[in-house]
């Protein structure tokens, strides 16, 4: 049994839903292929559309949009390859689905705060008029912030480009609307909020993709194989359950009180801490912590051993803990950029996790932050940099 016992890395994956559970344990029961066209398929198939029309709902689209996928990092390949475009441009801190696999992109810079430069985007596209895909997240995954996607797309369409968005962490948390945003592809994940890993989709806007995975003339030809039907229906009830606008708003009031009290914490506990874009619009549930001096992983490591669970910069590193690209970015610098932890709060999250949080920092963060200050835990490199 692992020791770790307060779990606040909910941007990594958050803890299955009980509606979610319920829906995977019933459709684990149904037999049938549902591109099969007897009663045991159409009722698997039953299963996928009902779940379709759910996730439909939560992002306020057709449910003929959605196409499911594996999850957010094949929604993000299918939108950066799926379309004509073959000019692309990505912000530079979107997640590594999207940096990888667009790697020859051109790169949008941001600000101090990580949030797109609008005024570099149009600089950009007006010195190419090669039709263009344009991909810039909602939320982000390490710092938080809300990228201003309404204003990005408006530029984007002054140069008739498509864009797309990435919106698998801001799904649950905040309103994702695609036409709302004016986008035309946008990727979702399911285990972001609360249903099962290995499910995700690809909302289609106004525009059309090409399979990248063939062999078959599943989801409309877009994405062959045999659906993941117990997945396909955990999202389905997953997005069900966060959809309710009251229920949204409410949690996110929650949340956000909790989050204030870890931050007035953290900083009473280590004065020379800081909290990156702490002035930006930011998702509630997300707090990255530069702690100068005190490397990110030794300090992962430290709250694990005291029952802790956080990260530092994404969780789709191999469990690598590297420089973070993002506040790379931002301005901070490659020293800077590995000393940095996030803490993402969720639905399971309570008062007393925040408290005990509190406590356990101040001992763990506290005594690496004087220790490292004071050259005592570091060798003679790290103590002269860390100064």
């Amino acid at each position: 049994m692992t020791r770790t016992s307060i779990y606040l890395d909910h941007n990594a994956t958050t803890p299955l839903r009980p509606e979610a559970a319920a829906a995977v344990a019933a459709a684990q029961g149904v037999v049938g292929n549902p591109s099969s066209v007897h009663g045991f398929g159409r009722a698997a198939r039953r299963v996928i559309e009902d779940a379709r029309e759910q996730v439909a709902a939560l992002v306020a689209a057709p449910p003929a949009s959605v196409i499911f996928t594996s999850g957010g990092t094949e929604a993000n390949t299918l939108a950066l390859h799926g379309t004509e475009r073959r000019r692309v441009l990505v912000s530079a801190v979107e997640h590594a689905s999207v940096l990888e696999v667009a790697a020859d992109a051109e790169r949008i810079p941001v600000d101090r705060d990580g949030v797109v430069d609008l005024d570099a985007l149009a600089a950009v596209l007006v010195m190419n008029e090669r039709p263009a895909l344009v991909s810039v997240m909602l939320a982000n995954n390490e710092t938080g912030v809300i990228q201003p996607v309404a204003a990005v797309a408006e530029v984007a369409a002054r140069h008739g480009a498509l864009v797309h968005c990435d919106a698998v962490q801001a799904a649950g948390k905040i309103r994702v609307d695609p036409a709302a945003l004016g986008v035309h592809l946008l990727s979702l994940s399911a285990h972001k909020l609360g249903g099962p890993p290995g499910v995700g989709a690809l909302i289609v806007n106004g525009t059309d993709v090409e399979a990248q995975l063939v062999g078959g003339g599943q989801e409309r030809r877009r994405r062959a194989g045999t659906e993941n039907i117990a997945g396909i229906a955990g999202f389905g009830a997953a997005a069900a359950a966060v959809g309710v606008e009251a229920a949204q708003r409410a949690a996110a009031a929650r949340t956000k009180a909790l989050r204030g009290r870890l931050e007035a914490g953290v900083m009473a506990a280590t004065p020379s801490a800081r909290v990156i874009a702490a002035d930006a619009e930011r998702l509630v549930n997300t707090v990255c912590i530069l702690t100068p001096g005190v490397p990110a992983e030794t300090l992962v490591m430290a709250l694990d051993l005291a029952g802790v669970a956080v990260s530092a910069g994404s969780a789709c590193s191999s469990g690598k803990v590297a420089g973070s690209h993002v506040l790379r970015a931002m301005g901070l610098g490659e020293h800077l950029a590995r000393q940095a932890v996030r803490v993402s709060l969720g639905w399971t999250t309570t008062e007393r996790e925040i408290d005990d949080f509190v406590t356990i920092w101040r001992a763990t963060a506290g005594r690496l932050c004087a220790g490292f200050a004071m050259g005592a835990t570091a060798g003679p490199a790290e103590a002269t940099a860390a100064a």
